[in-house]
């Protein structure tokens, strides 16, 4: 493992236009979306990260052509119209959580058998959701060694569609997973979400994805999408906007320092949930300015400290960790609730939030869906990041403006930002 990476703090406050990585969300969903239409797709804009290249691996495998240019970052796709080649097929994930829930509804669509399995974190994360909903469609899966657990073993060729029931608790990935392989359905596909649903922006995103590959999607109520049969995805050229999750860390840095962030190609007509992190800032005291297509944050001037809030942030959790270290600067506190679900991604993100605050010495508390924390000056000290990228990342905003915060584990961000820390290094130009 490396070293620790000491963050040195910025001598005056952030000045910026930041180009930020594409999406994860939209990457990851248009390979899929690509991997199932008639004719070649080129993804321009794409993400080349862990989650992204797991993804495109797997779908290799599955005997989909994938071609990479990562310096123009440039993903090529040879459709399978509607149904994947490969007679049996191992997929490995990592710990990527799309690829995870988007790959055994792809696999189903196919005639083989295939297995799919993850890191250890991945074995304990939640599958049992998608598991039951292609039981229900007729599709055999198997847990190879824990029920509703990774590794998986899916068996093609008896997926037709219709209605199906999932859980939205948990992840609204499963939903979306299924979505996506409904116009491959001789039947197509109802899916009705059932109890609570987090994440909510993420089921629009799919929609949207999948209509511009030319699916028909409705919506039916808050609950219901409808996948018409015969409208099968066609390939075609497909622009990847930046990912607001990554911009976000950027915001934060403008808010945190009094400076000014703006991050073009991201604007009021995005559908990810997590640019509403923006919003929040404002409410602390930054000023937003938004078009269609960029967004910029000017934080505090003049010393004006930031004010602490209470927010639910079920629908933006990506972004949870990059509120929480914001939080100390607030001349209040500010408390997070409606997350209570993240405790199942990379780590528990609540305990582990709450845990390294506390242990540079500013007061937070571990509540059951959220966390508050309080305003506070962070010791010097070095991050334990628990395997996981957005821990490093927001942790990293402390040392912009307190000396001494160093994070260990620093490579933990190439699942999803390979390039995170020199793009942080360039704010101080």
């Amino acid at each position: 493992m490396a070293e620790p990476r000491l963050i040195v703090p910025f001598d005056k406050p952030v000045d910026a236009d930041v180009e930020v990585v594409g999406s994860k969300s939209y990457t990851n969903r248009a390979l899929v979306i690509a991997a199932l239409a008639r004719g070649d797709s080129e993804l321009t804009g794409a993400l080349f990260s862990d989650d992204t290249r797991f993804m495109a691996e797997s779908l290799r495998v599955l005997g989909v052509g994938v071609e990479a240019d990562e310096t123009a970052r440039v993903l090529r796709v040879a459709g399978a119209a509607g149904s994947v080649t490969a007679e049996k097929a191992r997929c490995f994930v990592g710990n990527a959580g799309t690829a995870a829930r988007f790959l055994p509804v792809l696999m189903a669509l196919g005639r083989g058998v295939y297995e799919i399995d993850g890191v250890a974190r991945m074995r304990e994360r939640p599958i049992g959701p998608l598991v039951a909903a292609l039981t229900r469609l007729g599709v055999k899966v198997e847990a190879l060694e824990k029920p509703d657990c990774f590794p998986l073993r899916v068996h093609g060729g008896s997926l037709r569609g219709g209605h199906v029931g999932i859980a939205g608790n948990v992840s609204s990935q499963y939903a979306s997973g299924l979505m996506m392989g409904g116009p491959a359905m001789p039947l197509g596909l109802e899916v009705e979400i059932e109890g609570d649903l987090v994440s909510r922006p993420y089921l629009e995103m799919t929609a949207q994805a999948m209509r511009d590959f030319g699916a028909r999607v409705d919506r039916e109520g808050d609950r219901r999408f409808v996948i018409h049969a015969g409208a099968l995805y066609a390939g075609r050229r497909y622009r990847i906007e930046p990912d607001a999750s990554a911009a976000s860390y950027f915001f934060a840095a403008a808010a945190i320092t009094g400076g000014r962030v703006r991050v073009d190609g991201l604007g009021t007509r995005s559908l990810q949930g997590d640019r509403g992190l923006v919003h929040i800032l404002a409410r602390m005291g930054c000023e937003v300015g938004e078009g269609e297509d960029f967004t910029e944050v000017r934080g505090p001037r003049d010393g004006t400290p930031l004010r602490g809030v209470e927010v639910d942030m079920a629908d933006l959790s990506d972004v949870a960790q990059t509120l929480a270290v914001v939080a100390p600067f607030a001349s209040s506190p500010t408390r997070v609730t409606g997350i209570g679900f993240i405790r199942r991604k990379e780590t528990d993100r609540i305990a582990a939030v709450v845990r390294e605050l506390t242990r540079l010495g500013v007061a937070a508390e571990e509540e059951s869906d959220g966390f508050v924390v309080r305003p506070g000056r962070p010791a010097p000290g070095a991050v334990d990041t628990y395997d996981d990228h957005r821990m490093a990342m927001s942790f990293s905003l402390l040392g912009l403006a307190h000396p001494g915060i160093a994070i260990r584990d620093p490579g933990c961000v190439s699942k999803t930002f390979p390039n995170f820390f020199e793009k942080l290094e360039e704010l101080r130009r």
